[in-house]
């Protein structure tokens, strides 16, 4: 399946277009409304610890490039990897993420529009 970050969502209501793929639980409490938007039939991810434990090995491999990032960035990116799933963003310090997750082994299918 496919994550859509906030930026995707918010922009997708806005247009009043139909969103099927799935959100993460931070987009959820970054835009709260998308609970009432009827053409959102996706499924919310939750993170579980998994996530949390590699958002912070990711963050820690950021402190060592010079370049931390927020942490909801951090937990959608890691949700991403854990599940092999597509992760479609407009935000670019996602792209700062996935290349050190690379340099940590992992792979985040990001796709900046």
């Amino acid at each position: 399946m496919t994550l859509l970050d906030t930026s995707v969502a918010v922009d997708r209501a806005k247009s009043r277009r139909p969103i099927n793929e799935d959100i993460t639980a931070v987009t959820l409490v970054e835009f709260p409304r998308i609970i009432y938007y009827k053409l959102f039939k996706g499924m919310v991810t939750f993170p579980i610890r998994h996530d949390f434990i590699l958002a912070h090995r990711l963050q820690l491999g950021l402190l060592e490039l010079g370049k931390p990032q927020a942490f909801s960035d951090l937990l959608v990116a890691s949700i991403a990897i854990n599940r092999d799933e597509e992760l479609i963003t407009r935000d670019q310090d996602l792209e700062i993420i996935s290349s050190a997750a690379k340099k940590l082994g992992y792979e985040v299918k990001l796709t900046v529009i």
